[in-house]
């Protein structure tokens, strides 16, 4: 199947996380293109979320690993009302970029290096919870990792064209407060008010960001309260963390452990840890965006490097010493929402980069 009909089968093939079903769909269509490629498949198998996917390729020397996501943040049914489609030079659709074009992508481009004739061995893993933290798959990534000349982490490219060359850590934290509940008209004097102890814990948290450390935190999520005319007694937050530097996560966790009530009568319990950490643009990640740099100039591509908050599966990679590099997918924006697409030209373009690190690297 052509990488543009693929795509299209892909995006249509609808895989939320929580969807083990229609994530293992995906996987079906991964096991059967790869081994019409004549690779050797392996099926990591999950009860609650969708089957892992390996798929190798013999060669001499230590393999490329190609890392991709199968699930996707829509829910079952949004390609009804958000349907694949082509117009003015794009290809639109739910996850088309984050990352159905990523899988259709690196089984062309694993094509199109047996036509070049490549000789080192390539692994292709297809995990399937990504978009929920990796739980079920960080140890498979950083156990494939460490068998691995260089890794290539399929997220979706920065909109002109470049590589993530640094990320991010991220983690949270849960916090919840308690007070007494109290009847707000007869007994309001009783009551120790959750919510309220909670309004100066939030601020506290907001003010932990130092941006110029790159550092911030963000409550995105609160919940406290039953009715308006009862004192509550419980409250909650959740607290999105991005670090830049590794350093600052042990500065945050300090900060959040001992957070203190502020109103007598109530208490504060914090729970939380780091889900990634930081991938730094240092001397390993620059040798090894030079040498990408520098095979893609053979093929007229001027590769660029870039960054992100955002984290990805090649946080896990980054700190192990393996070269590594991400944003390899295709070109495009709108990530997670209903104006999701890539530019068509650039699904061509990416095959072809990939290939040709495959063959030279």
């Amino acid at each position: 199947m052509d990488t543009k009909s693929l795509l299209k089968f892909l995006v249509e093939t609808e895989s939320p996380s929580h969807e083990k079903a229609a994530v293992d769909r995906i996987g079906a269509i991964v096991i059967e293109e790869s081994r019409k490629l004549g690779a050797q498949v392996k099926i990591v198998q999950n009860k609650e979320t969708g089957d892992h996917v390996i798929a190798r390729w013999g060669g001499k020397g230590k393999p490329i690993l190609l890392v991709c996501h199968m699930d996707t943040v829509f829910p079952l049914g949004t390609i009804e009302k958000f349907p694949y489609r082509e117009e003015e030079g794009k290809i639109i659709g739910p996850g088309v970029s984050d990352m159905k074009a990523s899988i259709a992508i690196s089984l062309g481009a694993i094509e199109e290096a047996h036509k070049m004739r490549a000789t080192r061995p390539v692994t292709l893993l297809c995990t399937s919870d990504e978009e929920i933290g990796s739980g079920t798959s960080r140890e498979l990534i950083q156990t494939l990792a460490k068998e691995s000349e260089l890794v290539l982490v399929m997220e979706p490219a920065l909109l002109d064209g470049s590589l993530k060359t640094w990320r991010k850590g991220g983690g949270g934290f849960h916090v919840k407060t308690r007070g007494i509940a109290a009847h707000a008209g007869g007994d309001h004097e009783k009551g120790r008010n959750a919510i309220e102890e909670m309004a100066h814990q939030v601020i506290a948290i907001q003010k932990m960001t130092d941006y110029s450390k790159k550092t911030t935190l963000n409550v995105g999520v609160i919940h406290g309260g039953t009715v308006s005319n009862v004192v509550p007694d419980f409250a909650e937050v959740e607290v999105d963390v991005r670090i830049l530097q590794p350093e600052e996560w042990e500065r945050i966790e300090g900060l959040m452990k001992n957070l203190k009530p502020v109103l007598e009568g109530t208490s504060v319990e914090v729970t939380g840890s780091l889900n990634r950490g930081p991938m730094p643009f240092d001397d390993l990640m620059q040798s090894t965006f030079g040498r990408a740099k520098s095979i893609a100039a053979e093929i007229g591509i001027d590769l660029k490097a870039g960054g992100t908050g955002g984290v990805s599966d090649a946080n896990f990679v980054a700190h192990l010493g393996i070269p590594v590099l991400d944003g390899l997918g295709a070109i495009g924006e709108g990530y997670h929402s209903e104006r999701e697409y890539i530019f068509a030209g650039s699904l061509a373009q990416r095959v072809k980069l990939i290939s040709t690190l495959l063959k030279n690297w």
